[in-house]
């Protein structure tokens, strides 16, 4: 009976987080079940069909730093699959016209200042008012508190608004005066203690340390694949069960779902629903970040006049920017070989995301559907031909589907940085509970990971579980 169920550990939240927990504790020994709200395990990081070709639904690449992901891909067999995108670089929309972001860089931080790219973007003005970061005292942008108050000090607002704000806005859904500089960048401000100052030769300290290639990388077959095996290792996995509620038993937590209730001796929470820590932790003040509601809309087209690529692997797309409503364009078949290959010659997939720091749930998207659902293809169709340069009509479309993702992208903000460490602290006296996932640990898989291998550990390493 589902009510006299009893288990070592239950998993809340089967996206990458909780797979990737699961796991770890299902080969220490631990009976785990993973219990998760949705149709499809992955969060995320899950995959869908669209025309014909298995795509990424959400993530489609991770960063290389560090060699985290990577190493944790090797570990589950997935090593062989890793690849890299092509060389093709990227653009930026403006309202003056498209030019080409800084092919060395963090977060549209160029490390060459002087490079003709920089000027061609930012424009004579803009870009001497960037190259004065070399020479600028070590004391200017010192105290700035936030990524877009240092970028602004150090290389002036053209270079925040043209190259910075724009990729920001891709990768976070956020504004850089809203973030801590170090939670979206790592080690950048120490880099730029260390360079005198100078943010151009901080940028380039973290690109020299880092390993050689690209700072991204993704799967063969799309990063979903992550997930697929994940899945696999995990023998106990439970879609369409929300949990409702948590409550302390004497001998363990209690945990209400529609089908009944679990019990557990052991509790991860995974999922972005910190309302169910309230019965055990007590109120914390403030709320997490409930991050941007964002659209990915998927185009297959069949398009050979995109063959040539013209705007490399994809455009961002300037706040200032009226004339489109996506914040970002990704040519998924420019990006990566494996997935032209697959699509064959002439057929092209295109990601358009719509969504960013300003709006949330239940807001109006900005290219257009009242009903919450997203741009439709009118529309989507329309953005990518502008930020292609290149007419793509109605007929070309093969097939298209749009993935509504909430909760997925939270701000790194100071606020939410705060809020997490006071959970954190609250939890540490509570041994039989954990967290994980991107709304404590940050975004992106290199955060994601670690820190769900060290929730995991922190249950299975605690007091002998037993009922």
């Amino acid at each position: 009976m589902v009510g006299d169920e009893r288990w070592d550990v239950v998993v809340v939240g089967g996206g990458v987080a909780g797979l990737v927990a699961a796991r770890d504790l299902v080969r220490a020994g631990l009976r785990t079940l993973v219990l998760d709200a949705r149709d499809a395990p992955g969060g995320a990081v899950r995959g869908h069909e669209v025309g014909g070709l298995r795509l990424d639904a959400g993530a489609e690449s991770f960063a290389t730093r560090g060699g985290i992901v990577t190493d944790y891909l090797a570990e589950i067999g997935l090593g062989g699959d890793v690849c890299a995108p092509s060389g093709l670089g990227s653009w930026v929309h403006l309202p003056s016209g498209d030019g080409p972001l800084p092919r060395t860089g963090v977060l549209g931080i160029p490390s060459a200042p002087t490079a003709s790219d920089v000027r061609r973007t930012l424009g004579v003005l803009g870009w001497s008012r960037a190259c004065l970061d070399l020479v600028l005292p070590r004391s200017v942008g010192a105290s700035a508190g936030t990524l877009g108050a240092l970028v602004r000090a150090r290389m002036g607002r053209r270079a925040l608004d043209r190259l910075v704000r724009p990729v920001v806005a891709g990768v976070h859904a956020a504004e850089p005066d809203d973030l801590a500089v170090d939670s979206v960048a790592p080690g950048l401000s120490a880099a730029v203690a260390r360079s005198k100052g100078s943010l151009a030769r901080g940028v380039r300290t973290m690109r020299a340390a880092a390993p050689a290639g690209s700072a991204v990388a993704g799967l063969t077959g799309g990063v979903h694949g992550l997930v697929d095996a994940l899945a696999a290792a995990v023998p106990e996995l439970r879609l369409r069960t929300p949990v409702e509620r948590i409550e302390r038993e004497p001998d363990g937590l209690l945990l209400h779902t529609p089908d009944g209730p679990v019990r557990a001796a052991r509790v991860l929470l995974a999922a972005p629903v910190a309302s169910l820590l309230t019965p055990l932790v007590g109120a914390l003040d403030g709320a997490p970040d409930a991050g941007a509601v964002v659209s990915l809309v998927t185009l297959v087209l069949d398009a050979p006049q995109l063959d040539a690529a013209p705007r490399g692997t994809g455009v961002l797309v300037a706040r200032e920017c009226t004339d489109v409503g996506a914040k970002a364009l990704t040519h998924a078949t420019a990006k990566w070989p494996w997935l032209a290959a697959e699509a064959g010659p002439g057929r092209h997939v295109l990601r358009l995301s719509y969504g960013r720091a300003e709006d949330r749930a239940g807001d109006r998207d900005r290219a257009g559907a009242s009903d919450g659902t997203g741009p439709d293809l009118a529309s989507a169709l329309a953005d990518a031909s502008a930020l292609l340069g290149v007419r793509l009509a109605p007929e070309s479309v093969v097939a298209h589907a749009t993935v509504r993702w909430t909760q997925a992208l939270p701000r790194p903000s100071s606020a939410h940085r705060d809020w997490v460490a006071s959970l954190r602290s609250a939890l540490a006296a509570v041994p039989d509970v954990a967290v994980a996932g991107a709304w404590v640990a940050g975004n992106g898989l290199a955060a994601v990971i670690p820190d769900a291998r060290l929730a995991a550990r922190s249950l299975s390493d605690s007091a002998h579980i037993s009922f």
